[in-house]
């Protein structure tokens, strides 16, 4: 009998056999990388930590950029060595074995729901700036029925949406950086005699203001600044011409971090004097109001909203397709491996927006913003420790048992045995720092719960897939 020679189309294919598309093109992937390295940690976070680290929050980015960009190099050989894998739980399963994949891949989708819901929380606390009394949860669960309602449409929705939130925030920054330079070479003062002036980085007591332990604990909220920077990781399965777009993307991180965060925060503080810089307040916006320019102020709040915005996109995208992942692994409920007609895991998407619904409830909890986002990035940044530390374990593990690959590899790790137990005990270090502050210590306490259930659910893995099919033993 002879095969159909009729192609069907995508809504005809049951949902279980459709693949996810390769729609987002090289455009699309070099911002999603850009606006990976600039998130709501540099936009909200910063102001927090300059006021504890002072002008050494310079050196806490660049540290922690300098690690990473090892880690997104040990991804992307890891990702090219083998066209099966979509996304690092599949070569952490590979090497590491089954369990490895179930945790890594949880673990990411719990760090960006986290992520999420502290993304959401800022963006209430942005409208505040035209609206004072604006309840919190209303623009925060718009902008959570906004980004869902876009996310059903199409991946390439996310990419358009993503291009234009990371344009935005791109030309934001460079502007800053321009504004800064003029400010300072001017010897601009603003009305409450603030001179800006690049001396202020360099004034007596202005490095370490509260010593090491400033320095410190100045890296967690650093740390939550570059959630996403491993995104290209999970959108290389719906990239055309991942072998040239994601070496490409990764290469130019050491750039961005030089441009988006080391210029940036020198600007912030040379204008500003760290001093002046308030803990509770976005010191993007905080540079333009004392330098008495509130329409400008206003420009740049707009800017750090779609930053979070962006972030918040891309925390809708990832978890979904994490989940999807997982389901095809046998990891998640299976009822979460179909895919609508339009190729987006649908069932995924809402199950991930109703679980940073039950986050945004917080709200209604602890009503400081501040207080609320210090947690929720605390969190995240724990298990994004994890997630790192196991990307850089696998890539240990491929080493050893795929020496043919490595040797073939098209874009292989540099340094890569030094520097892939370099970052590891990196990452122990970042946990100890977490464990020094009573606010970061609490999350930190909460973690290891998660790893419990991970594991139990791990091992009752069969019985719950059972409940959810509808299977009896």
């Amino acid at each position: 009998m002879k095969k159909s020679t009729i192609a069907l189309n995508e809504s005809d294919v049951p949902g279980e056999e459709r693949h996810l598309k390769k729609n987002l093109t090289n455009r699309h992937i070099q911002l999603i990388a850009i606006g990976g390295a600039i998130g709501t940690g540099l936009f909200m976070g910063a102001g927090k930590t300059i006021s504890l680290s002072g002008v050494s929050i310079i050196f806490t980015y660049t540290i922690i950029g300098f690690f990473l960009f090892f880690v997104m190099r040990a991804l992307g050989e890891l990702l090219l060595s083998d066209p099966k894998f979509n996304s690092f739980a599949d070569f952490a399963g590979e090497y590491l074995g089954p369990w490895a994949s179930f945790f890594i891949g949880w673990s990411y989708w719990l760090s960006w729901v986290v992520a999420c819901v502290g993304d959401i929380v800022i963006i209430g606390d942005y409208m505040r700036f035209w609206y004072p009394d604006l309840p919190l949860w209303i623009p925060a669960m718009g902008a959570l029925i906004l980004l869902v309602s876009l996310n059903v449409l199409s991946v390439k929705m996310f990419g358009e949406m993503e291009f234009w939130f990371a344009l935005i925030k791109v030309v934001a920054i460079v502007a800053l950086i321009m504004a800064g330079f003029w400010m300072a070479f001017s010897g601009y003062t603003s009305p409450e005699g603030v001179k800006a002036s690049f001396h202020n980085l360099t004034e007596p007591g202005t490095l370490f203001p509260h010593g090491l332990s400033g320095f410190l604990a100045g890296f967690q909220l650093a740390f939550f600044s570059f959630v996403g920077i491993e995104l290209v990781g999970v959108a290389a399965a719906e990239t055309k011409n991942p072998e040239k777009n994601l070496p490409k993307a990764i290469n130019s991180i050491p750039v961005r971090i030089l441009l988006f965060y080391v210029l940036s925060l020198a600007c912030i503080i040379a204008v500003s004097s760290w001093g002046n810089v308030a803990a509770d307040k976005s010191p993007f916006v905080q540079l333009f109001t004392l330098a008495g320019l509130p329409a400008a102020a206003a420009v740049i709040n707009f800017v750090v909203l779609t930053s979070a915005l962006s972030s918040a996109n891309s925390g809708v995208f990832s978890t979904s397709r994490m989940l999807f992942g997982l389901a095809r692994q046998d990891a998640a409920p299976r009822i979460l491996r179909k895919l609508s007609s339009s190729s987006i895991p649908l069932r995924g998407l809402l199950l991930s927006a109703g679980c940073i619904f039950c986050g945004i409830l917080l709200l209604f909890i602890i009503p400081e913003v501040m207080t609320v986002f210090t947690i929720l990035s605390t969190m995240c940044a724990i298990m994004l420790i994890f997630i790192w530390s196991m990307i850089m374990l696998s890539w240990i593990s491929y080493r050893k048992k795929r020496p043919d690959l490595h040797s073939q590899s098209v874009y292989p790790m540099p340094m890569g045995n030094i520097m892939s137990r370099a970052c590891l005990v990196f990452f122990f270090c970042m946990l100890i720092i977490l464990s020094l502050r009573p606010d970061t210590r609490t999350a930190l306490m909460i973690a290891p719960l998660w790893f419990i259930w991970l594991t139990v659910a791990y091992k009752n893995r069969q019985a719950i897939k059972m409940v959810f099919s509808g299977s009896r033993p």
